[in-house]
């Protein structure tokens, strides 16, 4: 966890240093959330990072019936927060099969892959060996096993940043007391590469791409050193 305000004071901090002019609480939340995903996009990608304790915090849980809609899952305050499936499995249940008295591991498939194999003997989907697919954010698991429920691991989104505030003479006065307020939820380690994030999308936003440019090189930089 990252605070909000923290990072929003060292941006200001620096556009002031460099005569950059202001970024106001709006700007800085939309840039924010910009900056936040692109990093955390970035952890999907890197295969070190998906199983490390930067994911850690977006690994869930959730038990689901057949036909789940993923637009289900959704944050504190209603936004959409599903990112991607991490597995699915079914629930032991020992009061219908001797199959599931242990999970089993649902196989995910494409559309295209369930038609194939469905109309292959050999690889048709059976109770031992159930697959599933995704369509129009629904969760399709074939066969559909009556009374049977499943686990999802899940990936969700981080939470959608917001340095809240009030107004006091003109000015924006910092409130973590708001019931949108939000922190950022990247690890603690990405501190400094969000500043210079939002730096490089305000430098695009105001049109200074000499910002831009000592952020970029601010942000190569950091990662050289990291790697070293």
């Amino acid at each position: 966890m990252i605070s909000v305000d923290t990072v929003y004071q060292r941006v200001l901090a620096t556009a002031n240093k460099e005569q950059r002019g202001y970024i106001t609480p709006q700007e800085f939340n939309l840039y924010a959330n910009q900056a936040q995903m692109e990093i955390f996009e970035q952890y999907m990608n890197d295969k070190e990072d998906y199983n490390s304790e930067k994911i850690y915090p977006f690994t869930k849980n959730l038990g689901i019936t057949n036909y789940f809609n993923l637009d289900e899952i959704t944050d504190d305050f209603g936004n959409p927060n599903f990112y991607a499936i991490g597995s699915i499995t079914t629930t032991p249940s020992p009061q219908y099969s001797s199959h599931f008295l242990n999970s089993i591991v649902v196989e995910e498939v494409s559309y295209m892959e369930y038609t194939r194999i469905s109309n292959t003997p050999l690889t048709k989907p059976s109770e031992t060996r159930p697959i599933y697919y995704v369509r129009s954010n629904v969760i399709y698991v074939v066969p559909d096993i009556v009374n049977i429920d499943y686990q999802m691991s899940y990936i969700s989104k981080p939470k959608k940043v917001a340095w809240t505030y009030v107004v006091v003479n003109s000015k924006p006065l910092y409130n973590p007391g708001a019931s949108d307020h939000q922190n950022f939820q990247l690890h603690a380690s990405e501190e400094t590469t969000l500043v210079f994030k939002i730096l490089q999308l305000a430098g695009i936003g105001i049109k200074d791409y000499n910002v831009v440019q000592v952020a970029a090189q601010k942000e190569v930089n950091k990662i050289q050193q990291e790697k070293q």
